[in-house]
């Protein structure tokens, strides 16, 4: 049995072809998780069909056409759940491939900052599937249901869903970009303080492409992005200082000066 790839350390030379060997070994267990994610899913794919039924309005139930659809409906979600489950593994190939091109403390940085994203993901996929999804569903289940026989195809909601709960993720994942943009000297927090009507105007029209079909729905989505730009900007104003302070920003970078 094939040993698993070894992390290199920093500085550590190798040739092209150990390099190549690594990526090929570290995705080959990307992929053994992921079948692995799936075949432990697929058998608890009811319940995992039952809860994203869950925000459904009440009375309201999923129709297949086809042979085919329920099959693959319930594969859809079995693989869905199974890259979630193979996820922290295919990170920690991922950082385990990119970790040796940072010093030691930059890959301490790099794991915190990891770990905010996790929270922040569980963060907006709790927002989306608790909030967001039960008031958008409420409104398109019963537009107009006098003029039509409203009937849900299964496969089209489990798509609706799930990009919807994947939209909300990334959104959550604001604060991480933003440190990102700040670290890499594209903007400062002096710059995005400046812009605050702009990013809430801006928060406003993100809010209104997600599932919003109502003001109601429109405040909920507004505000925690506004909050997480906020928290962004207090964020990237106490890294800044940090930053500025080993050496890596250059000093108006604080300040945002030109």
């Amino acid at each position: 049995m094939a040993r698993l790839p070894r992390r290199l350390e920093h500085g550590e030379s190798v040739t092209l072809v150990e390099h190549l060997d690594e990526l090929r070994s570290r995705l080959m267990v990307c992929l053994l998780a992921l079948v692995a994610g799936v075949a432990v899913a697929f058998p608890f794919h009811e319940r995992i069909l039952e809860w994203l039924m869950e925000p459904l309005p009440e009375g309201r139930q999923l129709v297949t056409f086809g042979v085919t659809e329920p099959f693959f409906t319930s594969f859809k979600v079995s693989l869905a759940a199974g890259f979630l489950l193979a996820l922290p593994i295919v990170l920690w190939q991922l950082w385990s491939f990119l970790a040796p091109a940072f010093e030691e403390h930059a890959q301490r940085v790099v794991a915190g900052f990891v770990a905010l994203a996790t929270a922040l993901l569980a963060g907006g996929l709790a927002f989306g599937y608790f909030i967001v999804l039960p008031r958008a569903l409420e409104f398109l289940t019963t537009f107009d249901e006098e003029l039509y026989d409203i009937q849900i195809r299964a496969s089209y909601y489990i798509s609706f869903v799930t990009l919807g709960l994947l939209a909300m993720a990334l959104i959550f994942q604001l604060p991480i970009f933003i440190l990102a943009l700040v670290r890499l000297g594209v903007v400062s927090s002096g710059t995005l303080r400046r812009n605050r009507r702009a990013a809430i105007a801006l928060s406003v029209i993100v809010a209104a492409l997600l599932p919003t079909v109502d003001p109601i729905s429109l405040v909920f989505e507004t505000i925690p992005i506004i909050l997480l730009f906020e928290l962004s900007v207090w964020t990237a104003v106490f890294f800044e200082r940090r930053w500025e302070a080993s050496g890596v920003l250059p000093t108006d970078a604080v300040t945002g000066t030109e």
